[in-house]
């Protein structure tokens, strides 16, 4: 069997709200194969740079589009393959919109891996280890303190026993991020795991006296208080607050995770399929537990990603617990024709080949962006 094309394909909202919400567009990444196999990823990051990056023609070796690289290769080699991009990319690449893309590209490689064996993904990632995840409700913060309250009462009622809110406008007014984590505490009751993102708009200093003024509202975790480049600070940080600190999803190499574990001394790494892919992640993942960390993912995107992650959880010891977007986009919760069943407060493992989901052609014709 041998890759044919590599194709990108940017999905967008008719229109973008100007917030950090990454659930108004996707780009989705198809690899077709002369045997009729096709595999599909998803990319989390700028659409079309990643384009760029896949379809850009030879320069050197060293330099080269990541297509050229891949056709009329065996695309169940996804180690090799994974080695040959990176290699041939490491004068513009080793981190970043590079790496992202590549990961786009693993995605689709395992997803024909799994449908030309027959197996689902999570079997060639070393076996299911459980089939299903606990899943939390993740959500963006609303404008108002009541609007997001009621957000946390709708993640309650359909099933989920923890919810996250994050980014603007929270962050920049002491007194008001009060108000919105008190009532979302009062609202909730105790049971009910309350995750805060915070959109890496602090310093040290300031994570560390707001961790000690949220003592009392029992923070499942303080997620992302600093920047991501930050691997001092987040030591600090991690040494300082009672709260669990959890981070990685602006990460996309190994050795960035591995500096994010060991300076930063975070509790829990978020790995992002969309960013990493399989083969990068289950070694993130394996280093994560040498050092006593667990692992959950990130994601504000699509099925794909969706998919990606529960294969990916349920394959690994130090999973904890699934991150899943419930923002209302057509495209985020509606790409999948077969998407990954969410009941009760769990996502379910597909059991299908390869990742078990694949998206509506209808949707992609829809929202495709031509040009």
């Amino acid at each position: 069997m041998k890759i044919t094309n590599v194709e990108a394909f940017y999905l967008r909202l008719p229109v973008i709200e100007q917030r950090t919400d990454s659930s108004q567009d996707a780009l989705l990444i198809k690899i077709t194969t002369d045997a009729g196999v096709i595999g599909w990823g998803e990319v989390d990051g700028s659409p079309y740079v990643t384009r760029a990056i896949i379809d850009a023609p030879y320069s050197h070796t060293m330099v080269t589009g990541l297509k050229s690289l891949l056709i009329g290769e065996n695309p169940l080699e996804t180690g090799r393959l994974w080695k040959k991009m990176h290699r041939a990319t490491i004068y513009y690449g080793r981190s970043g919109a590079v790496l992202q893309a590549m990961a786009g590209i693993d995605i689709a490689l395992w997803d024909i891996k799994g449908k030309a064996l027959g197996k689902p993904i999570v079997e060639l990632l070393g076996g299911a280890l459980r089939d299903k995840m606990r899943v939390y409700s993740s959500n963006m913060f609303q404008y108002s303190v009541d609007e997001t309250v009621a957000r946390a009462k709708h993640a309650i009622d359909t099933g989920h026993s923890g919810v996250k809110f994050g980014w603007e406008p929270f962050g920049t007014d002491e007194a008001l991020d009060l108000r919105y984590l008190e009532a979302l505490r009062a609202a909730m009751g105790d049971s009910i795991d309350l995750m805060l993102d915070v959109g890496h708009v602090w310093d040290a200093k300031t994570t560390v006296r707001r961790s000690q003024r949220y003592q009392h509202l029992n923070l499942f975790w303080i997620e992302e208080p600093l920047h991501p480049d930050n691997y001092a600070g987040y030591g600090q940080v991690s040494a300082a607050c009672q709260q669990h600190i959890a981070a990685g999803e602006q990460e996309c190499s190994v050795v960035g995770f591995q500096r994010l574990i060991d300076e930063g001394g975070i509790d829990i790494v978020q790995i992002d399929l969309t960013r990493t892919g399989f083969t990068q992640a289950m070694e993130i993942a394996s280093y994560a537990h040498s050092r006593g960390r667990k692992v959950c993912n990130h994601n504000f995107t699509t099925d794909i990603n969706t998919a990606a992650s529960l294969h990916f959880l349920c394959a690994i010891e130090n999973a904890l617990v699934m991150e899943y977007c419930v923002e209302p986009g057509e495209i985020s919760r509606s790409l999948a024709k077969n998407p990954v069943r969410i009941a009760d407060g769990y996502a379910w493992l597909p059991t299908e080949p390869g990742l078990g989901v694949e998206p509506d052609e209808a949707v992609i014709e829809k929202f495709l962006v031509r040009g």
